[in-house]
């Protein structure tokens, strides 16, 4: 019996508890795979392989669980990149299965439209002003099937609104629509996708506060559905904004998505500002929290920077400040949680490390250390180098 109730126990262990694996991006080349061993409340990590094939500057990885499939984007500033699919084996080892050719360029991607969503890819590219859509399965000698140029009226108020920057590729939750945060233009661009060709049809932009240069997006919906939210993090103002989303009629297949703007928000506490080289860069959303990374606001002390945290309302959706959090991280770029909601994963860029940061799911409160690596070396202060991303392999 004793040994019946001891299989029973280790059954009920959550993956945290028997160990899970994280696939981290360097600008260096290099992919890496880690294991995270331990429990929600201690751990250790260790790199256990490395590879290259995504180009010389891999700046965003996408990971999609039930095909455990990688993909990685090349951010190439010279000239042409590459988009590599990667199969994640058991050992979280990583084997190239795909690649193709891109523009160069590209800060993101995401897959789209097909039977099943994953049909085309597509990409931002933030100098060229550009999306760029192409066919799957990836191979090195297709050409792309769309290339959408952006151009703006006039510069916007910050220096680095000189052209449109499009910073992000993300698919709403229906597959019908595609977001693209444009920090250039102040703008959240819209798309209509038609999934059996690929092709994405504009509709009208929703228009963020001038100079706040949109980056990310995430949607939210309530428990009864009733309410549906995006939140956007602007790089240049430092904000967050809540959208209300609308959707077009069932029986309009030629209607827009449309969103508007309700609250923003700062990512500092009320009273406080971040300095001038803080820059915001990564939100997500887990339950009714928002989470939003500051790079180089130095809140905790020398190179520790902030994760700011908000509540969302459950049955509005707007957003309230809860408090900062320390990231254990200097640039924090990017972060993800893992499916129990009890860890976060956060990439450094300059220290170019991985934190791994206790949460608690019922107060949404990020909490103390756990375990840290360095991957890779350490990236020099507002440079392109150092960890590009981080994922759990989940």
């Amino acid at each position: 019996m004793s040994r019946i109730l001891a299989l029973i126990g280790a059954a009920a262990l959550t993956p945290s508890a028997l160990g899970a694996t994280l696939i981290a991006s360097h600008f260096s080349g290099q992919i890496y795979t880690l294991q995270y061993t331990g429990t929600n409340s201690s751990g250790t990590l260790a790199i256990t392989s490395q590879t290259s094939g995504c180009g010389t500057t891999p700046g965003w990885i996408e990971y999609y669980g039930d095909t455990r499939q990688l993909y990685c984007f090349d951010e190439s500033w010279w000239g042409n990149g590459a988009i590599t699919e990667y199969a994640v084996g058991n050992d979280g080892r990583l084997s190239i299965t795909g690649q193709g050719r891109s523009r160069g360029n590209s800060v993101h991607g995401a897959l789209y439209g097909g039977s099943n969503g994953r049909g085309f890819v597509a990409t931002a590219e933030y100098s060229p002003s550009t999306i760029t859509t192409y066919r799957l399965p990836l191979n090195s000698g297709a050409a792309a099937l769309s290339q959408t140029r952006f151009t703006l009226p006039q510069r916007g108020p910050h220096p680095r609104q000189d052209a449109s920057h499009p910073h992000e590729i993300h698919v709403d939750p229906t597959g019908r629509f595609m977001l693209v945060p444009d920090l250039g233009a102040d703008l959240i661009r819209i798309f209509r996708i038609d999934a059996n060709t690929g092709a994405l049809y504009p509709c009208p932009e929703a228009r963020a506060d001038r100079g706040a240069g949109p980056r990310h997006v995430k949607f939210w919906k309530s428990a009864d559905g009733q309410k549906q939210k995006v939140y956007s993090v602007n790089e240049l103002a430092n904000t967050v904004s809540a959208w209300d989303v609308t959707y077009p009629s069932q029986w309009d297949a030629n209607g827009c998505l449309a969103l508007t703007r309700t609250q923003t928000l700062s990512t500092f506490a009320p009273g406080r500002s971040g300095g001038s080289m803080a820059k915001a860069a990564e939100l997500r959303v887990v339950d009714n929290f928002l989470y939003a990374t500051n790079r180089a606001d130095q809140a905790f002390g020398s190179q520790q920077d902030s994760i700011a945290t908000y509540t969302i309302d459950p049955t509005t959706g707007a957003i309230s400040w809860f408090e900062a959090a320390n990231s254990f991280s200097y640039y924090p770029r990017t972060f993800a949680f893992n499916k129990e909601g009890t860890l976060a994963a956060i990439g450094g860029q300059t220290s170019s490390n991985v934190a791994i940061v206790q949460r608690d799911p019922v107060t949404g409160r990020l909490g103390r250390l756990i375990a840290t690596i360095q991957v890779g070396a350490r990236g020099r202060p507002g440079e392109e180098d150092g960890l590009s991303a981080v994922v759990w392999a989940e």
